[in-house]
């Protein structure tokens, strides 16, 4: 719905109507806002987890891009 249409809308309510889309409208902030803040405090800091650096003294991991392309080739064209 447009903006003005909703304004429109709750103009023409009665004053009580109008207190209860104002009230409404409060409510549904909090929730919202409650909502976002529970999904921040879920998200883990990855820094902190055990598989961070599981390869860092891998040798051939040194260069991810060349790795990868060798797995490929070894996988797809049967080659060493």
């Amino acid at each position: 719905m447009e903006q003005e249409k909703i304004i429109n809308e709750i103009s023409n309510l009665p004053p009580d109507a109008q207190r209860q889309v104002v009230d409404f409208i409060a409510f549904l902030k909090t929730r919202y806002r409650r909502s976002r803040e529970e999904k921040r405090s879920r998200r883990t800091n990855l820094v902190n987890e055990p598989f961070i650096g599981i390869w860092k003294d891998r040798e051939d991991m040194k260069d991810s891009g060349m790795w990868l392309r060798n797995i490929r080739k070894k996988e797809w064209c049967g080659t060493s």
